[in-house]
């Protein structure tokens, strides 16, 4: 990726048979979160989450959204320098690797029984290369009809 590229970090869960997460926006219960750190020179976007769906609770009788089996999170990072001199050198600087890390929190649920909370640290290691500022090949360059 090169500085003002937008990337999307993507967790990919997959829940054993029968258990559950809570989904965000869950009342009186722990929703999973996606927690980035904050990192100078990358801007966050938020978390994306997929549709939920709706689990009945027969021994409480309550209804909750939840997700099973497999799902993905996804939030998209973007690589933007501070100031105009880092710019400036971003784009002309040899290549360099950001880490972007976090944790993703959850309390997962069974039929009879809920664990106990608990974070995950999760990271994704990006390469940023320079713009690459060389003329394109002959072969491929644009030219005027009448050539």
């Amino acid at each position: 990726m090169v500085p003002g590229n937008r990337v999307s970090l993507i967790a990919d869960i997959e829940l054993p048979r029968d258990v559950h997460v809570y989904s965000p926006g869950v009342k009186g219960y722990k929703p999973i979160e996606l927690a980035l750190h904050p990192l100078a020179g990358i801007e966050l976007s938020p978390a994306v989450y997929p549709a939920s769906r709706t689990l009945y609770l027969k021994a409480i009788r309550e209804q909750v959204p939840v997700f099973e089996g497999r799902f993905r999170i996804m939030q998209d990072a973007t690589v933007t320098p501070s100031k105009t001199r880092d710019a400036v050198r971003s784009v002309l600087d040899a290549d360099k690797n950001i880490s972007i890390g976090g944790e993703l929190k959850t309390q997962a649920c069974d039929r009879t029984l809920c664990y106990p909370p608990t974070a995950v640290s999760i990271k994704w290691e990006l390469q940023v290369r320079p713009l690459d500022l060389k003329r394109s090949l002959r072969a491929i360059q644009h030219r005027k009809s009448s050539e």
